[in-house]
């Protein structure tokens, strides 16, 4: 019996991005995916073509990275300042600028205290779409509450000499409060029209898991809310009273990224079990299927449920792997080092340990590439510079910030 706990743990950690990294090997034959690995569930078949293992592509430019800093302690969430420089908050409850030569910074000062046990703490941050008018940012982290702890969003005005944060607002609770140290999601995006998404997670325990279809609790949902943390009168279930404010989706599992595509629809990325990663495009009022649906298989192995991959009413992710990279932050590549990538996803993996390229058209992957393999490190956030170069921030208790260019 000690045995079995000990192998489901192992799964557990590999799952959430602890396993060694991928050997990339040699490059695909033209066609042939990246991914070589066996499937944890190998009888399971896509819903459609396409929507696992898509053929391999190269970038036909000379790749180049340089580590810019390094020292961070688990980072977690990384955004872009108007000056070039980088905010990064790392899990344990600090934040920090980091400057594009960098320069790491001293912790910003009044922060609210997280709940830094097994995956929580301190999480993603973003700017206010007017930071340059009012130095707003936001963030998201594991609060500390009575009878637990859940994620909550704060928002504050940066100083002028970004050495503290000032007039600090909570503007979003999820709810329930729950005892465990799993599964808060969570990251942030604003849209155009200035709404903000928050995905959450489902707090990954067997008892949790029925609350993604539950929609009088948070956990396992898509959210969007106003800039001061109230709720749309246009989200799809703001007549519903019976139903939290704030809901957008139902029925995911645990959404660490979140990004606005070229096409202003909000994406999201999510961590399966073994095998089940989903790429999804959140649509209003629309059900992902966790846990009633899901690829892959148990940590523990078996079915997960009733082992199905698809019924009627619940959605399709756009893509999914299995076996897992243990996704984390993306973004959509708009910059101007790299044009064979505009429009394409980039997603940061951690189990995978590498920055995974989607092309997507037509809303369907047709290739995917797997960058920074030789960092071999946890890649947790990515985000795109002023000159089109790429940034990363791996998780690691040596977490570096890296930048990746054109070059030699």
């Amino acid at each position: 019996m000690i045995r079995l706990a000990a192998v489901s743990i192992a799964a557990l950690l590999a799952a959430c991005g602890s396993g060694a990294a991928q050997d990339p090997g040699q490059d695909p034959a033209p066609g042939a995916p990246v991914e070589t690995r066996a499937a944890n569930a190998p009888d399971q078949r896509p819903a459609f073509e396409g929507q696992t293992r898509a053929p391999g592509v190269r970038t036909e430019a000379a790749l180049t990275h340089t580590v810019v800093a390094e020292g961070l302690v688990e980072p977690w969430g990384l955004a872009l300042m108007p000056d070039g420089n980088w905010l990064v908050t790392e899990r344990p409850g600090r934040l920090r600028i980091v400057t594009q030569q960098g320069q790491v910074g001293e912790p910003i000062s009044g922060l609210p205290a997280v709940d830094a046990r097994g995956q929580g703490g301190l999480l993603d941050v973003v700017l206010s779409p007017t930071f340059g008018q009012d130095r707003m940012i936001y963030w998201s982290y594991a609060e500390p509450r009575e009878g637990g702890n859940a994620t909550s969003v704060a928002r504050a005005r940066l100083s002028d000499d970004g050495a503290r944060v000032e007039d600090v607002q909570v503007i979003f609770r999820a709810l329930p409060a729950y005892d465990g140290d799993k599964h808060y999601g969570s990251s942030l995006a604003f849209a155009p029209d200035g709404k903000l998404f928050v995905t959450l997670g489902e707090r990954s325990d067997t008892p949790m898991r029925p609350q993604a279809q539950q929609m009088n609790s948070h956990m396992g949902k898509l959210i969007r809310i106003n800039a001061d943390g109230s709720a749309p009168d246009d989200n799809p279930f703001a007549d519903q009273g019976q139903v939290l404010p704030g809901i957008w989706s139902s029925g995911h599992r645990n959404v660490q990224g979140v990004a606005i595509g070229p096409d202003g629809h909000v994406w999201t990325i999510e961590h399966g079990t073994r095998g089940g990663d989903e790429l999804n495009r959140p649509e209003a009022g629309k059900n992902y299927g966790w846990p009633i649906i899901a690829y892959g298989v148990e940590y523990r192995g078996g079915p997960i449920g009733e082992g199905v991959t698809a019924r009627e009413g619940l959605e399709q992710p756009v893509y999914y792997w299995d076996p897992v990279i243990a996704p984390g932050g993306m973004t959509f590549y708009d910059g101007a080092m790299f044009p064979q990538w505009r429009g394409n996803a980039l997603i940061a993996a951690l189990g995978g340990k590498h920055l995974a390229r989607l092309v997507i058209e037509n809303g369907r992957v047709v290739g995917e590439e797997r960058l920074l393999t030789e960092l071999g490190e946890r890649v947790r956030d990515v985000a795109v510079g002023p000159d089109g170069a790429v940034w990363v921030i791996t998780d690691e208790t040596n977490g570096k910030l890296v930048r990746l260019s054109t070059g030699g």
